[in-house]
């Protein structure tokens, strides 16, 4: 099981292991207010397409298929991920103040397809 969580919310035990999916490390966070078992960098969207969606709505469907895309080449980024999922449940942790239109949505769902296989 995966869900979603703004890395400003406070950890609760429900969370079961906590991962950044940030490339940047989220501001004015400190690494114990977080609890985090890992930083995935490498699982984020790339800087360019990043840079590229500045959380433009109007890019959002957009910035989800090229997100995929970056996903499907880059299995060895979410592979432990789905690992832990398989475990127990993970929480993906996200910075972004949109809590609708966010890489950590996009890569719970591309996780949840590929759960199976």
């Amino acid at each position: 099981m995966f869900s979603t969580k703004r890395v400003y919310e406070p950890p609760a035990a429900e969370d079961g292991r906590r991962i950044l999916v940030e490339r940047l490390w989220p501001r004015g966070m400190k690494k114990e207010a977080l609890a985090l078992d890992s930083w995935a960098k490498g699982v984020a969207p790339s800087s360019e397409l990043r840079r590229w969606f500045g959380h433009r709505v109007d890019r959002w469907e957009e910035f989800q298929r090229r997100y995929r895309g970056e996903l499907g080449e880059n299995l060895d980024a979410w592979e432990p991920i789905l690992e832990a999922g398989r475990q127990g449940p993970v929480t993906l942790l996200y910075s972004a103040r949109d809590t609708l239109h966010n890489g950590a949505l996009v890569l719970r769902e591309f996780l949840e397809t590929n759960r199976e296989s």
